[in-house]
């Protein structure tokens, strides 16, 4: 199964591809049209419902491929269905040619989004923005969504904080993201890969060098370089050790443990912290801890805005302090266009 879209597919018409007029076409029409499919057919659409679903029918096999014609690149339909999936990425192409710096950040998980969007906002000057430069627009609808952030800093850097599902999902998009660079012909200067340290650092290393085999890299002293972008990584692994908490393996909330104790919150919740966990008969969760802090701190919003809001109001040092300590300034530096800034103190941080 071939999939062609782009502005160059006349000759593929005249190999003998299905040009679709999907103008005019319901849903049942499309269900139908995909449901008669052999799959050794060429298929000539401009339909991004009509690829979703030949994508999802067809995303198996090597030989099932979505063609952009107007560079002759091609993707399979399981790297298409993943983009369109995940990243609601116009397999369409066409993207402007206008482009700004700009740094792509995979992350977890909606919280871990929403830690690292108050990281970039306090310490490196970004602002909220809802206008993505050329380079980002093949996913503009998606930044209309609360989940995906965008920020903008005044000397023109852009920022887009994306969630992934888990670490493998983070690898996943890496390497799908990569590929669509490739085939379509844009370009973003850094991507930031924020990933648990699950087991040791050696196995989060190889998960990421595994994604990147399949490209021409280069190692460089802050990550990766493929083609014109360097791939920044970010492993997460800051222990948390207190008697009250149950304690399995490193997350973002392990960060944010770190920082309510250097603001002090944590002390002045361990009566609760302690009274529920006799209530409980076991150790708590962090994500316990998280909710006790929530409603101790008079914060009425889900948790995901409680760590934004906790982090853009903690004392500037101590949120760098423990980035620092957990080896994370740097990479977030470099992920921030920062380099030469690092000594950089605005009047009225603390």
């Amino acid at each position: 199964m071939r999939v062609v879209t782009g502005k160059d597919y006349e000759k593929f018409v005249e190999e003998g591809a299905i040009p679709f007029p999907e103008c005019g076409k319901n849903r049942e029409e499309l269900v139908e049209f995909v449901k008669n499919l052999r799959g050794d057919e060429t298929i000539v659409t401009s339909s991004l419902e009509l690829v979703d679903l030949i994508a999802s029918a067809f995303k198996n096999g090597e030989e099932n491929v979505l063609v952009y014609s107007e560079r002759g690149k091609q993707l399979t339909l399981k790297e298409a269905y993943e983009l369109r999936k995940y990243l609601d990425f116009d397999v369409r192409g066409g993207f402007p040619e206008e482009r700004a710096r700009t740094t792509v950040l995979f992350v977890e998980g909606k919280t871990d989004s929403k830690f690292f969007k108050g990281v970039f906002k306090k310490l490196f000057e970004f602002r909220e923005s809802r206008i993505p430069p050329g380079n980002l627009r093949f996913i503009e609808k998606v930044f209309e969504r609360d989940n995906f952030d965008l920020l903008k800093r005044e000397d023109g850097v852009h920022l887009a904080i994306i969630p992934s599902e888990g670490n493998s999902g983070v690898i996943r998009n890496l390497g799908n993201f990569l590929r669509a660079m490739d085939v379509f012909g844009f370009n973003v200067d850094r991507i930031g890969v924020a990933v648990d340290i699950d087991e040791d650092e050696k196995s989060a290393i190889a998960s990421i060098e595994g994604t990147l085999s399949g490209f021409d890299c280069k190692k460089t002293d802050h990550g990766y370089l493929v083609g014109e972008t360097e791939v920044v990584p970010l492993f997460i692994g800051l222990p948390f050790r207190d008697e009250l908490i149950d304690w399995k393996k490193p997350t973002v909330e392990d960060l944010m443990l770190h920082l309510l104790a250097k603001e002090g919150l944590l002390e002045r919740i361990q009566p609760g912290l302690r009274a529920l966990n006799e209530n409980l008969g076991r150790k708590l969760k962090p994500k316990d801890v998280m909710y006790l802090a929530l409603s101790a701190y008079g914060h009425w919003g889900n948790l995901e805005g409680f760590y934004e809001l906790f982090v853009m109001r903690s004392r500037f040092k101590n949120l760098k302090a423990i980035l620092r300590e957990a080896g994370l300034m740097a990479g977030l530096e470099r992920l921030a266009f920062w380099e030469g800034k690092a000594g950089t103190f605005r009047a009225g941080q603390v």
